[in-house]
């Protein structure tokens, strides 16, 4: 690790951001590549896999993101050390929640006729694509923000931290891609297209992680903002779309225990890496 933490040092924060980001994007793609191997998956192996990705998401917002910025308002504004967390994390959460509410998008397990958003006549691909896409942005700026933060020689913030959040969100982005592919298998799309939806979804990761290593380095004082911002995005997606998918068949229970060992491998990497 220590070789490892020397090395994103030496290329800094952005180069460092986008590199992890790729990391995330390319796991997704293994995931998605599994399309070409089975044409379908069992109900509640995917159930687990989306309950795995939502534990992670949750433990890495508190552990990685939530927590850090609380510590670091204690320093940068000692007066309102709760502000920076709560305002940045409710400015998170409304930033999704409008994306949710204006870009039209299809959960994985839901039908056509449960599409949100405006309202289009884009193809069900495209509406699996863009829900995933949604849930892939905060993922990204959270990677990125926090590599950015360590840059900044933030006491709160590590290089090995950083390293640890992008391992753990590229572990739930493989569910995540096989999560895309295999429902648009089964509905009859090629296994060349599938795959290659699946892994297009994660593509947004890099540019939300160049973006939020750029924001929180010339912006200094925004930065427990961000890392709030990042953790508040990540829990709207997990309450509003990924527990939601989970919780429509009778793995409901398997779906939980997802969610405990996604949470535990996000919180064992934080404390053991970061």
């Amino acid at each position: 690790m220590e070789q490892l933490t020397e090395f994103f040092v030496s290329i800094g924060p952005v180069k460092s951001a986008l590199l992890a980001t790729v990391f995330t994007w390319l796991v997704t793609g293994a995931g998605a590549s599994l399309v070409f191997f089975f044409k379908s998956m069992h109900r509640g192996v995917l159930d687990a896999m989306l309950g795995f990705t939502g534990g992670v998401m949750v433990a890495a917002s508190f552990w990685s993101l939530l927590n850090p910025a609380i510590e670091m308002s204690e320093r940068m504004y000692p007066d309102m050390i709760w502000m920076p967390a709560a305002v940045g994390f409710f400015l998170g959460a409304m930033f999704i929640f409008v994306l949710d509410r204006f870009t039209p998008h299809l959960h994985i397990n839901f039908g056509i006729e449960e599409t949100e958003g405006v309202k289009t006549k884009l193809h069900r691909t495209t509406l699996l694509i863009l829900a995933i896409t949604l849930h892939n942005i905060p993922e990204g700026l959270a990677v990125g923000v926090l590599f950015g933060a360590a840059a900044l020689g933030m006491p709160d913030a590590s290089v090995a931290g950083a390293i640890a959040l992008a391992i753990g969100i590229g572990i739930q982005n493989f569910p995540e891609g096989i999560a895309v592919s295999m429902p648009l298998r089964r509905h009859g799309v090629s296994r060349l297209k599938s795959f290659w939806y699946g892994q297009l979804s994660a593509i947004v990761e890099p540019f939300a992680g160049v973006i939020g290593a750029l924001a929180v380095i010339y912006v200094q004082p925004i930065l427990p903002f961000a890392l709030a911002f990042a953790a508040g995005a990540m829990i709207f997606v997990v309450v509003e779309e990924v527990i939601p998918e989970t919780q429509r068949d009778k793995y409901t229970d398997v779906a939980v225990l997802g969610f405990i060992g996604g949470f535990l491998v996000m919180m064992i990497l934080d404390v053991a890496l970061g």
